[in-house]
């Protein structure tokens, strides 16, 4: 699945919308019993998240959400992934967001780097726009959970590793949670990824969050 390791972000061209449309995964009448102050996650990255050709409410922060509140944590995700972001549009976006929310997010997790990789952008690039964004949230006292990514072997071996070790650099440096490599529990099983080798299906999300979920509880300051 090198398709999926060098793109997972969004094959499709970037959006060229000034602002993210951010909205609230939370659904009315939500019957599972949660308790304790509203948690609020800001899911901040590309297609990952945006849920690209799923159905409505089966992006990864959505069921993130879903699978938060099933272990009774009243969370509240809100989704501010753009398709086809790199590092670099995150970081010209982040501050607004941020600026956008009614209340200061909890934990922010932070998954950008894809297209970086799909672009053959220098890791030198994505790590600089990385380690920017990081700071703006360490300056606003915001947790961080990094969702890692990879670079596949065909971009060759200096690449990888210059790439590779961004997201464990910045972790350590700025004191993130992270996850190593976002797209490890799927990125080997096809049956997993939509036919254009690249985006999870809405079972290959549910699956992500299966496998990510303890890490953004762990991540979650106390209430």
């Amino acid at each position: 699945m090198l398709g999926l390791a060098v793109s997972g972000c969004g094959s499709e061209p970037a959006e060229e919308a000034s602002q993210p449309a951010v909205e609230s995964a939370a659904e009315e009448g939500d019957p599972i019993a949660v308790s304790g102050p509203e948690r609020h996650i800001l899911a901040f990255g590309n297609s990952l998240f945006a849920g690209y050709n799923v159905a409505e409410g089966k992006s990864y922060p959505a069921v993130l959400e879903a699978a938060l509140r099933a272990q009774g944590i009243n969370a509240e995700v809100v989704n501010a992934g753009i398709s086809g972001n790199t590092t670099a549009a995150g970081r010209e976006r982040l501050a607004f967001t941020l600026d956008s929310q009614e209340t200061k997010p909890d934990l922010v997790i932070l998954e950008l780097g894809g297209n970086d990789l799909l672009r053959s952008l220098s890791p030198e690039e994505t790590r600089a726009n990385l380690e920017a964004m990081l700071s703006e949230l360490q300056g606003r006292d915001i947790p961080v959970l990094l969702m890692g990514m990879r670079a596949p072997p065909n971009l060759g071996r200096d690449y990888v590793a210059e790439f590779d070790a961004i997201y464990p650099d910045l972790s350590e440096a700025y004191g993130a949670d992270l996850v190593p490599f976002f797209l490890e529990p799927i990125y080997t099983r096809p049956e997993l990824i939509q036919d254009d080798r690249v985006h999870p299906t809405a079972e290959g999300i549910e699956v992500l969050v299966e496998d990510t979920v303890d890490d953004v509880i762990k991540a979650l300051p106390e209430a």
